[in-house]
């Protein structure tokens, strides 16, 4: 499996559990199944909202874009696109940033972890790393083929 097509994985998986934490905000599941008690109170916190909307919608459009870069760059033309992977990894960064604002709250301001949120910040870090690899190695490729003609 590729890497673009691992990130498509890792992607759905967070686009999913960004679906169950929404329709947890919205009232549509009761509780939160959580191991370590928490998740409700961060879930619920004054800072789980962003202009409005739940900072679970928000991580679904940030794995529902990087499915669709990464399913684009699956294609026989996007293969070989720097810019997609540029994309990729830019995209990926700014969640990383994020995620670890999101992680300083929990910890020093609400005084609570949520493992859906954690499990999610390990998605974003794994897509970061991915793409990050993929870029460095098309970045490469670019110098080989300035070098060689």
């Amino acid at each position: 499996m590729t890497k673009r097509m691992w990130m498509a994985v890792i992607s759905l998986l967070g686009l999913f559990l960004g679906l169950y934490l929404t329709l947890f905000h919205y009232g549509y599941i009761g509780s939160l199944a959580c191991g370590v008690g928490s998740c409700e109170r961060v879930q619920t916190s004054t800072w789980s909202v962003l202009l409005g909307i739940p900072l679970s919608l928000w991580g679904m459009g940030f794995y529902a874009l990087m499915f669709i870069l990464a399913i684009a760059g699956i294609q026989p033309q996007y293969a070989d696109s720097r810019g997609l992977s540029l994309a990729m990894f830019l995209l990926s960064g700014w969640g990383v940033l994020f995620t670890a604002w999101l992680d300083y709250l929990q910890g020093w301001v609400i005084h609570g972890w949520c493992e859906y949120c954690l499990t999610s910040g390990v998605f974003v870090l794994i897509l970061f790393v991915l793409s990050g690899v993929e870029w460095r190695q098309m970045k490469s490729l670019e110098t080989e083929e300035l070098t060689a003609g």
